[in-house]
Order: structure tokens, then C-alpha cells, then sequence
């Protein structure tokens, strides 16, 4: 027989205080994550950038070819 533990589950109830926006503190709080984050040096920033467009060009181009030799292959079936 397998026993179940009932938890009970509290939900947080906003406070008043809480209900309204502080624009102070979410600068703040922004200022803090935009400190954590790890920003890409200049070349990494352009190689990764190419190697997107040159995989997006890529897979463009096999998409475009694809779809031009379907519209072939049922031109010569219809």
C-alpha cells in the first residue's frame, strides 16, 4: 500500500504594498541582471554572426532547390 503525504499548499498572498509599480527598484533589479550577463568579444560577436547567415543563406538555398525540383517532378506527373 503506497501512502500519500498530503501537503498543503500556500499560496503567497500580494500585499498591498506590493500592487503597485516602483521604477526605481526594477532599474535597479535591471542594472543587476545586465551586470551578470556575459557579453561576447567583437570577433566572436562577428564570427558567430557570418556562420548564422551563411547557414540561413544554406538553408534558403536547399529549400528553394527542393521545392524546384517537386514543382518539376509533378509538372512531368500531371
Amino acid at each position: 500500500m503506497v501512502k500519500k503525504d498530503a501537503k498543503k499548499v500556500v499560496e503567497k498572498q500580494p500585499s498591498d504594498s506590493s500592487d503597485s509599480f516602483d521604477a526605481g527598484s526594477f532599474v535597479k533589479g535591471t542594472r543587476e541582471e545586465l551586470s551578470k550577463v556575459v557579453w561576447p568579444s567583437r570577433q566572436q560577436l562577428i564570427s558567430e554572426s557570418a556562420a548564422v547567415i551563411l547557414m540561413v543563406g544554406v538553408s534558403a538555398t536547399l529549400i528553394y532547390l527542393v521545392d524546384k525540383l517537386f514543382g518539376w517532378a509533378s509538372r512531368q506527373v500531371f
